[in-house]
């Protein structure tokens, strides 16, 4: 449970940094402007999710899926452009953007490894039926 609050955090600061450039004028371009509304909306619910659905491996995986696709969005976008958007990385919200963004993989994977989600044996995690439990 220890790294779902940071987890939270880093990806309410995504969300938060994505939703003011919604409102700097990123709203008006084609495809890119609903993806950035979506990305904020998307990391408020998942903040929420980690917070409150705790016996479940499921926030985890999105926390981290989160920052997976909004990075991996971002890097395409730098290279080779995103439905014709060319960016660079240059000023404070994209570096606050990008770092919250692998801290929510991160976040995320060590979230689910510490509650017992990525263990290869018997599982760890809290409600967990274990085989000896079946018989």
């Amino acid at each position: 449970m220890k790294f779902r609050y940071p987890a939270a955090a880093v990806v309410l600061v995504s969300a938060a940094v994505h939703l003011q450039m919604w409102f700097d004028g990123v709203r008006h371009q084609h495809m890119i402007g609903p993806a950035f509304m979506l990305n904020a909306i998307g990391g408020v619910v998942i903040a929420i999710l980690l917070l409150t659905w705790r016996t479940s491996w499921v926030p985890l995986f999105l926390c981290a899926g989160f920052g997976v696709a909004t990075l991996g969005a971002f890097i395409t976008a730098s290279t080779v452009g995103l439905y014709g958007i060319h960016t660079h990385w240059e000023g404070f919200r994209v570096w606050a953007a990008a770092i919250s963004e692998v801290l929510a993989i991160v976040l995320g994977l060590l979230a689910a490894r510490d509650e017992g989600y990525l263990s290869r044996g018997e599982a760890q995690h809290r409600g967990a039926v274990g085989t000896a439990d079946l018989h």
